[in-house]
């Protein structure tokens, strides 16, 4: 079984880890270097094969990315191995009318209902666009500031407003919505939140954030009255203990959370429970170099397991590469497959990184070492 891996040059996109139920490949994943323009790289512009301040994206089963390509008010589509995009929304200037966007920070697709669900920032507003034909958008929330937006499992939106400083999850049928984070004002305590930006829901529905200005990542469960910091929340720096403006995040099946260490120009992964985190991609300096990133900011997981992540860099360019995964079952075998029934892999999810002030991403290849790991 092949992977591939999969940046994008004004989103970047990587691919993560596969998930595994009977070993844990946290300590002896290591990641090698390479990329392939998969989108942009034609410098900053609002042609077809241009991108312009992108944040957030998505990925389809096909391998599709669909990318909010902010400064130019639309939403394009990039199928796998096309050389130019196509708005499926927006793209008819900067405007709060009909067929109109104004600085969109994020899209999701609702598979149940053929649509995006689009952040549209600058009007306050989160809106539905078809996927069919584009013939019908609607506002479905009014008056938030959405930077990021998500859904889980059960078809519940989740909406992080920036203003406010909360996120609201919003059941099918729902007007008002719940807050499942913040919602105590502008603040640094356990149950506060200072300019949230991006959101992801886990399998149990714990609810984690990206606190942006208290550079901390936030896990709120079910239910709860306030959340725990999972990863930061040492103040401002670049140490291991410590976030400068984190904006995407995603997290596996095992707990580990990744994130797009914007102003330190990396992503950081911390372990469940770890008390500090370590470099995953990028080298503390912002840079265009293949072990460089310059400004990460959107995360993202798709549904095998690949790392999607934007960086802008000089030429506007999306990335991703092809390389086969190899796994070292012992000191002198290598192969290229999973051996399913002996280590029982399940490739699940993938990551994908959003990169603010680069124009180009650069992609990796997994290699995963084996040392006497005994099955659970």
């Amino acid at each position: 079984m092949y992977i591939d891996l999969i940046f994008v040059n004004k989103i970047k996109l990587f691919v993560s880890a596969p998930l595994v139920r009977t070993a844990n490949l946290n300590s002896i994943l290591s990641w090698i270097h390479n990329s392939v323009t998969v989108a942009g790289g034609n410098g900053e512009g609002n042609a077809m094969n241009q991108l312009k301040t992108p944040w957030g994206l998505c990925v389809d089963d096909e391998q599709t990315v669909y990318i909010a390509d902010c400064s130019n008010h639309r939403i394009i589509e990039w199928k796998y191995g096309a050389t130019a995009g196509e708005v499926m929304a927006g793209g008819n200037e900067q405007g709060n009318r009909p067929k109109q966007l104004n600085s969109p920070r994020d899209v999701k697709i609702d598979k149940e209902r053929n649509s995006f669900i689009i952040c549209d920032y600058n009007n306050e507003r989160i809106i539905r666009w078809s996927r069919q034909n584009g013939a019908n958008d609607e506002t479905i929330i009014s008056n938030v500031r959405c930077h990021g937006v998500t859904m889980d499992d059960r078809g519940s939106l989740y909406v992080v407003d920036e203003d406010e400083h909360e996120v609201r999850r919003y059941r099918i049928g729902e007007n008002q919505g719940t807050v499942v984070a913040g919602g105590n004002g502008q603040g640094n305590d356990l149950n506060q939140l200072f300019n949230p930006t991006y959101v992801f829901v886990d399998q149990d529905h714990s609810v984690f954030v990206s606190d942006t200005n208290n550079h901390r990542v936030m896990k709120w469960r079910e239910g709860a009255k306030q959340g725990i910091v999972v990863a930061g929340g040492q103040g401002q720096g670049s140490n291991l203990t410590q976030l400068s403006y984190p904006y995407g995040i995603v997290v596996d099946q095992l707990g580990t959370v990744y994130v797009a260490d914007c102003l330190n120009n990396r992503i950081m992964r911390w372990f469940e429970g770890g008390i500090h985190g370590s470099i995953f991609v990028g080298e503390n300096v912002a840079g265009t170099q293949q072990k460089e990133l310059y400004g990460p900011v959107g995360l993202s997981l798709d549904r095998e397991g690949n790392l999607y992540q934007y960086i802008q860099q000089h030429d506007g360019a999306i990335a991703i590469s092809n390389r086969p995964i190899q796994i070292r079952i012992d000191d002198s075998e290598e192969h290229e497959r999973f051996l399913c029934t002996t280590l029982q892999f399940e490739i699940e999810e993938s990551i994908q990184v959003c990169l603010q002030r680069t124009h180009q991403s650069l992609p990796i290849t997994m290699v995963f070492d084996f040392p006497n790991i005994n099955q659970q």
